[in-house]
């Protein structure tokens, strides 16, 4: 896809230092935008910012920490930039034992879900005065993903994939309801979403390995399969949805676009209908509350 020329915009793409997230803020980047790629590893963000080149910059940021998502939105407020996109991207998948995050949530809702739903929360005011296209990134592993409200952390009997499936349909209802909420406001926030299909990514390594003793086969297969382009897609293929809702003049807020192909698992970029058990406005609007009181934020625009 032709990226439109983003002279003088600022984009914010988490998770950004490998993998799906560093593929997107070079396209970004190559187009003209200056780029913020906030990172827990600062030495790989040094290697991401070599990587793309132009005006990149790194920032601070363990989602799985709010004092950290604190610290990187009062440094963003503290520096005043209007933001113009922001892609949450950042993520981890299935690890085999439950872990948690440093203020005690399990490690997938933490950091795929309330991480994000906090910085959204913190950089609101940017947002709203750039006018931003805010994307964010699902998996289809939403689709039959259900919301425990129960047991949000998972405490009661913890499943890798159940987890995982909770913490992307969680950010697919966050997401959608920020569309909701900014028109209602008269924030000026676009918010869609996207999905990857299946991309061979260090998404597959990371996440099954901890916990365990040995190596999980995922990574392996996901790279073999990567290599026959179908049904697994490489990082150039797995970000054009993303790129597509975030940049494109014609993605719209409300949306959800993922690839065209069979089974939209690979592909160029397309418009989805949005799963059914995402459209739910009752449990977005209750997940939204019990989620600013764990998180301790506020969504708050001045003069809103």
């Amino acid at each position: 896809m032709n990226v439109p020329n983003l002279q003088g915009k600022l984009a914010v793409v988490t998770g950004a230092s490998d993998g799906i997230g560093l593929g997107l803020a070079g396209r970004l980047a190559r187009a003209g935008a200056e780029v913020i790629i906030p990172v827990r590893n600062a030495a790989k963000g040094r290697a991401a910012v070599e990587k793309i080149g132009g005006r990149v910059s790194t920032r601070a940021l363990d989602l799985a920490s709010l004092e950290s998502v604190t610290a990187l939105g009062d440094k963003l407020n503290a520096e005043g930039r209007p933001i113009d996109i922001l892609v949450n991207n950042a993520g981890v998948m299935t690890p085999a034992t439950r872990f948690t995050t440093a203020d005690g949530f399990e490690l997938q809702f933490g950091t795929n879900y309330l991480g994000h739903f906090a910085l959204v929360a913190r950089i609101l005011p940017l947002l709203a005065a750039g006018r931003a296209r805010v994307t964010t990134q699902t998996s289809f592993a939403a689709r039959t993903g259900k919301i425990a409200w129960d047991d949000l952390q998972s405490s009661h009997g913890y499943s890798p994939m159940r987890a995982y499936e909770q913490s992307k349909l969680a950010i697919m209802l966050f997401a959608l309801e920020l569309d909701r909420r900014s028109a209602a406001g008269g924030w000026g926030i676009a918010s869609n979403v996207a999905h990857p299909g299946l991309t061979s990514t260090n998404l597959q390594a990371s996440g099954p390995n901890m916990g365990r003793t040995g190596s999980s086969p995922m990574d392996a297969i996901f790279k073999r399969l990567s290599r026959l382009g179908w049904p697994v897609q490489s990082v150039d293929g797995g970000l054009l949805p993303a790129l597509y809702a975030a940049a494109d003049p014609a993605a719209q807020g409300g949306r959800f676009y993922g690839p065209r192909g069979l089974g939209h698992l690979t592909g160029a970029p397309t418009e989805q209908k949005i799963y059914k058990i995402a459209r739910d406005e009752a449990a977005a609007a209750r997940l939204w509350d019990v989620s600013a009181k764990l998180a301790r934020v506020e969504f708050a625009v001045k003069g809103h």
